[in-house]
């Protein structure tokens, strides 16, 4: 038995094809707080992973505080604090089926708790986080840092600077 294939099937396919190409190469879904444009990579052809993890998050007692990146905290920004990624690394947060895409803004935990990563208290609030967990992650870009990385976009502008994604 042969299968004939139409022209029209071969331009489905072909079609299928580069769309599932073009999705899986950009990720540019963005929350309510902003966000920004991730790359499909930060260093080649395959993202690094750091699998699963004890993450904490920080909040109140550091308001109007500087990051170690240069930020101020406050209750609306979204990030990450981690020992040794630089500033504007992009980290996608995985919690129960929540996904979160933050960038490194500050350096810590340093509690005594084992834990790797550190949330602002506004990402754990958007992953439903309330307490010490473990969370899966992934490195899935870089961002420059500035002062406003991981603020809610007040313009366009803002936007492109900084922010979170879920996705």
């Amino acid at each position: 038995m042969t299968m004939r294939t139409t022209f029209r099937d071969r331009i489905f396919l072909v079609l299928a094809i580069v769309l599932a190409y073009v999705g899986a190469c950009s990720v540019q879904a963005f929350a309510s707080t902003g966000g920004v444009a991730v790359p499909s990579s930060p260093a080649g052809p395959k993202a690094p992973a750091h699998g699963s993890a004890i993450a904490t998050w920080f909040g109140p007692g550091f308001y109007g505080k500087q990051t170690a990146c240069g930020q101020t905290m406050t209750p609306a920004i979204v990030g990450v604090a981690n020992r040794t990624l630089p500033c504007g690394t992009l980290v996608k947060v995985n919690y129960q089926g929540h996904l979160l895409v933050v960038p490194v803004i500050d350096r810590g935990p340093y509690g005594h708790s084992g834990a790797q990563w550190d949330l602002t208290a506004e990402a754990a609030r958007m992953l439903g986080i309330e307490e010490t967990v473990r969370i899966a992650t992934r490195i899935v870009g870089s961002t420059p840092n500035t002062p406003t990385l991981g603020a809610p976009p007040e313009s366009a502008a803002a936007a492109l600077t900084g922010g979170a994604i879920s996705g």
